[in-house]
């Protein structure tokens, strides 16, 4: 037994007391319960009378009384020497067993030798085998059921499902301060989710305001492109929501090369960083929006056609996903329709919020494109979708992508613009003419609602109303603020506080490298800029028909 550089008896402290006690207690216990064993095996294998049964059980006691205390102390005093006391109430699972079976082992080998060089031995060898192993399970067992019992509860929750494939109640949400995430999170906390969000709050915590003091929310404020804050939010996680990106194809156009970044590359890394730690849901955010241009009515095997840098980045993302998909990791794709109404973070970049805005604030509804198809869907019950998709038996979504909308919200633009010009009927309908926008898509949604039961609660006509009270109401009071518009955002905020290393990081190494020295190096270090910090996650490319490069 190794006990160097140990302190070898402990500190006197009640805590030590009562342990010590404790262990006396099991010890004599253990004794107790092995001459038991031994005299019921005696009386089942021999036949013995009343009489010599009772001459038996006499002469155990009378061991137990004379020399059991001896065991017992002789025990807690080499428990104390191993460090019981002390040391080992820092050690993990097996050190603290070896540690506990040493000392227990020790001290009935020290109390076998004694009694037999003392001449007949007082106890015997099957009672003090029986009641060292006794002993050890009852000091051992005591000591480590907490952990046992903690490593059980993880496995458990890990393994996210019960016998009728329900999800687990561990979720990281990654980007879930955003237009459809703020709507989401009350949803999960409702339904009883211990929820970590993961998100840069570029927007701060204003959308996400009414969950802040949640006891069941945890938030990581942290850059989702950095492996390490990845790392530590996927730590005891069941189930992962992904729907953080650069959304829109405005916003997209800005920056192409961060689109990339943000809405592939980083897609990536998030889902080998969650197949790593054995996450079994994983449920990504993409949009109608892959189906491009297309007069006919599109299912999930339709052909996609992308028209815009956005559509062509989800549309790789799910290439990715699918490439890293196996018998254990096969996410979930939601694309989700055009959406509209209010959530924590409303938007009014989008259609039907846009034209409901400048229909109540200037009187006008100006329409371009208006014969173009747009399948919608409201904030609400694009989280709601993400609920149903993460409360699913887990066969039912393993590797599906469902359309998210309703069949009866498949609109024209136009027809969008005139059930707003029917709620606001004070506002003036004006044909732009056609729209440089060539996307044009109906949609079916027979699928999530045939799976998921899915059934959206809001109609056109509910959230165009929501959208005129709050801005009657003053609840929004600037529709043209730049907080309600991924693409004004960026340009006036976002960009900077998204800023990274160019994606050509590679060259400016290697000719750093060409005339490289310890110092430079060295002064590399003091500036505190690290190479790992320097170098995207993921050198991903895209083409024009969302083909990995």
């Amino acid at each position: 037994m190794r006990i160097s550089g140990r302190q070898f008896l402990p500190s006197i402290s009640r805590q030590v007391v009562i342990r010590v006690i404790a262990d006396l207690v099991l010890v004599s216990g253990s004794l107790i319960l092995a001459m038991l064993l031994r005299f019921v095996a005696g009386m089942l294998t021999e036949e013995v009378s009343a009489a010599e049964s009772r001459a038996v059980l006499l002469q155990l006691l009378s061991q137990l009384l004379t020399h059991g205390w001896e065991i017992a102390v002789l025990t807690v005093s080499l428990l104390a020497i191993a460090g019981v006391y002390s040391h080992t109430r820092v050690y993990r699972g097996r050190n603290k067993a070896l540690a506990i079976g040493q000392a227990v082992a020790l001290a009935y080998l020290i109390f076998a030798i004694i009694s037999y060089f003392s001449g007949e031995p007082v106890i015997s060898r099957s009672v003090l085998l029986i009641a060292a192993v006794l002993s050890f399970a009852s000091i051992a067992g005591v000591r480590l059921w907490p952990a046992a019992w903690n490593i059980f509860s993880r496995v458990e929750s890990r393994l996210g499902e019960n016998a009728s494939g329900q999800a687990a109640k561990h979720v990281l949400v990654i980007g879930g301060a955003g237009y459809i995430g703020s709507a989401l999170l009350p949803k999960l906390l409702e339904r009883g989710f211990r929820v970590r969000l993961l998100d840069a709050l570029m927007f701060g915590t204003e959308p996400i305001q009414a969950c802040l003091d949640h006891p069941n929310l945890e938030i990581i404020r942290a850059d989702f492109r950095q492996v390490d804050s990845v790392v530590a939010a996927m730590r005891g996680i069941d189930s992962v929501i992904h729907l953080g990106a650069i959304v829109g194809d405005p916003a997209c156009a800005i920056d192409e090369d961060l689109t990339v970044e943000i809405n592939l590359s980083a897609v990536r890394s998030i889902a080998e960083v969650a197949k790593g730690e054995g996450v079994k849901r994983f449920i990504f955010a993409s949009t109608c929006s892959v189906y491009g241009a297309s007069d006919e009515t599109l299912d999930e095997k339709s052909a996609l056609n992308p028209v815009s840098l956005y559509a062509r980045s989800k549309i790789a993302a799910e290439r990715v996903l699918a490439q890293l998909s196996d018998a254990s990791f096969s996410p979930t794709i939601l694309r989700f329709g055009t959406i509209y109404g209010l959530s924590g973070r409303t938007r009014f970049d989008l259609v039907v919020n846009l034209l409901t805005a400048k229909a109540v604030v200037e009187g006008k509804i100006t329409v371009m494109g208006g014969d173009q198809w747009r399948p919608f869907v409201h904030v609400s019950d694009a989280a709601l979708a993400v609920l149903r998709a993460l409360e699913a038996d887990l066969p039912l979504v393993r590797g599906e992508t469902f359309n998210v909308g309703s069949n009866p919200q498949n609109y024209t633009i136009e027809g969008a613009a005139k059930v707003i010009n029917e709620l606001v009927p004070t506002a003036q309908l004006v044909d732009m003419g056609q729209d440089a926008d060539r996307r044009n898509y109906r949609v079916s949604f027979d699928k999530i609602t045939r799976v998921l039961g899915y059934h959206p609660e809001w109609t056109l006509e509910q959230g165009i109303r929501q959208v005129i009270d709050s801005i009657q109401t003053g609840m929004v009071r600037n529709y043209k603020d730049a907080k309600y518009s991924n693409v004004k955002y960026l340009k006036e905020t976002g960009l900077s506080y998204l800023a990274r290393p160019a994606m050509n990081w590679e060259r400016t190494y290697i000719e750093q490298a060409a005339s490289s020295s310890v110092g430079a190096v060295q002064a590399m270090v003091q500036e505190k800029k690290p190479a790992e910090q320097a170098v995207p996650q993921g050198a991903v490319g895209i083409n024009a028909v969302g083909q990995l490069t």
